[in-house]
């Protein structure tokens, strides 16, 4: 198939989360877990790319000057934050619905993000290019990952960045990420994910390094039930991240 005939989109994926579109900004709604995992990410995107582009991370707008696309934003929980950090933010969904929740509601918070209802292919074929990627919890819903991360890829921009955060594809993830947050925690509707949609480390970094990128930090990430928060860590085995640049 060639490129231009290919598309990133998995319409069900699309679907499933227009449907819950209304509870994006529910703290206690159905993407509670994102809410709590906002802070570790974001964390670790401020602290990673003020080390990258020589930025003060203690600065109130430590990401002042750059310019960030959130792909598959969804409904602008980390969108919102980054931008509220300086960032020229280009927050991009295929949902209509996702873009029209996330666009009332920073309009709402008096935050200035660009949100687009396109594909990551649509932007990249329009020349549009980044100083940080943010490829967070999407992976596992698209239809071919393989041409999504190389579409992303292309948009980094020399010394610019790529964060990618998802589940791995063993089965400790399918026992911790799927069965017990979805049928004992609750933590998500259930078909959130699937377990053959789980994508290794392996698979995201091929693409990667074959457009241009090196991998330069990977962690894993784990729920501590105790202090009710995401950590990171070194066990990569369930939900991971990993960061790449684009040399100048």
């Amino acid at each position: 198939m060639s490129e231009a005939a290919k598309s990133t989109i998995d319409q069900s994926e699309v679907d499933r989360f227009s449907a819950m579109a209304a509870e994006w900004w529910s703290p206690t709604g159905k993407f509670k877990p994102l809410h709590k995992f906002n802070p570790v990410r974001l964390t670790y995107i401020r602290d990673k790319a003020a080390e990258n582009f020589g930025l003060d991370p203690k600065n109130p707008k430590p990401l002042e000057g750059l310019r960030v696309l959130d792909i598959g934003c969804g409904g602008g929980l980390l969108s919102e934050p980054v931008a509220r950090m300086g960032a020229t933010v280009v927050g991009a969904d295929p949902s209509e619905k996702n873009i029209g929740i996330a666009s009332t509601h920073a309009k709402a918070s008096g935050v200035s993000v660009d949100y687009r209802a396109v594909t990551a292919e649509q932007l990249a074929e329009a020349g549009e290019t980044f100083d940080i990627v943010l490829n967070m919890e999407v992976v596992e819903h698209v239809a071919d990952v393989e041409f999504f991360m190389t579409t992303c890829a292309k948009m980094v921009r020399p010394g610019g960045m790529m964060f990618v955060a998802t589940i791995n594809r063993t089965m400790k993830a399918a026992a911790l990420a799927i069965f017990a947050a979805e049928n004992i925690l609750r933590w998500l509707p259930r078909g959130t994910h699937q377990y053959e949609k789980l994508v290794r480390p392996e698979e995201l970094e091929k693409p990667m390094t074959e457009n241009g990128l090196e991998i330069i930090d990977r962690t894993g990430v784990f729920f501590n039930p105790l202090s009710n928060q995401w950590n990171l860590s070194k066990d990569m085995d369930v939900n991971y991240m990993l960061l790449a640049k684009r040399p100048r």
